[in-house]
């Protein structure tokens, strides 16, 4: 099984306007709301895969029950620790083109609360085979919890997958518990390294993959948008080149990545074949306008089109 943890999700809404004006009134008829945050994208996208997954994480409230409505209709399992604090809401206004994003913080815990989630946490890994964690942290929360997760994971031998950034990644990185995989994007990588980094240039790349705070991570993927992806997996780089492709909404496709990088750790399957399923459900799931939604109807044709070439560094 692979246990995804999720310690902020929300409740997305979308609002889509013909125009956004301001210090108006704006009426909206085509509300949507979801069960968002990076963790449960990833935990859908390890459900098209057929792969057993369970979510868990914080919530609270009347916001957390509708999360937990929204994962019972698409049939995943989950076990999260509930608060009596009221989960976010994350509203996205969709205008003229633009997406113009209003981000709750989310409730404020304390250090019970972290206490008897980490308690939680450790009754759920006797039954996980691997774990991913996603996105910030709730408010009360010390910068190195992801940190004493996966502390905790190894004693269990079970390989994590974290994809955070900001200070969160900069303290974990920066601890003796390094997490098996992480997959930042150019820019979080350039502010966690201090260094500019050219995604045309592979000698850019592997010098920015080496920097001292990313040793003993086995695989560290970074994120290049359209130009695919470049990897260092147990010392061994590559360059992982997509085709162009009709992308309609990106959003949630980078968690759909590293639902395919879980997967393929979870199935033992080769780096090569690991890197090119992580990179085809990115973008399959960009193709699609529904976030974390992935039509597996098109995976094979897509997973031929992906190119793994092995680089040999200077």
């Amino acid at each position: 099984m692979i246990l995804t943890i999720t310690m902020n999700p929300s409740v997305d809404i979308s609002y889509p306007l013909n125009k956004l004006v301001i210090n108006d009134i704006n009426r909206v008829s085509n509300v949507k709301k979801t069960a968002g945050g990076k963790g449960l994208n990833v935990t859908r996208g390890i459900k098209y895969s057929e792969i057993p997954v369970l979510a868990s994480g914080v919530i609270g409230g009347t916001t957390g029950e509708f999360i937990q409505k929204e994962l019972n209709n698409d049939n995943i399992d989950y076990n999260f620790y509930i608060t009596e604090h009221e989960s976010r809401n994350c509203i996205a206004i969709l205008h003229e083109g633009n997406q113009t994003e209003i981000l709750e913080s989310g409730p404020i815990l304390n250090d019970q609360d972290v206490n008897v989630f980490f308690q939680h946490f450790q009754s759920l890994l006797n039954k996980s085979k691997v774990i991913t964690i996603s996105g910030s942290l709730p408010q009360g929360f010390p910068l190195n919890f992801y940190t004493q997760l996966i502390a905790e994971a190894k004693k269990y031998q079970i390989p994590v997958l974290l994809d955070t950034s900001g200070k969160i990644l900069l303290e974990t990185l920066q601890s003796n518990d390094k997490p098996f995989l992480i997959k930042p994007n150019r820019d979080e990588l350039q502010q966690i390294t201090q260094m500019d980094i050219d995604p045309n240039n592979c000698d850019s790349l592997i010098r920015a993959i080496n920097h001292p705070l990313l040793n003993n991570i086995p695989y560290v993927i970074i994120s290049l948008g359209k130009n695919g992806a470049f990897a260092r997996c147990n010392n061994h780089f590559y360059q992982i080149s997509i085709p162009k492709i009709n992308v309609v909404n990106p959003v949630g496709s980078g968690d759909v990545t590293l639902a395919g990088l879980a997967v393929s750790i979870h199935e033992n399957e080769n780096t090569q074949a690991m890197l090119k399923r992580a990179m085809t459900m990115g973008m399959l799931n960009a193709m699609e306008s529904q976030t974390g939604f992935v039509n597996m109807n098109k995976y094979i044709d897509y997973y031929q089109k992906v190119i793994v070439s092995s680089i040999l560094s200077k």
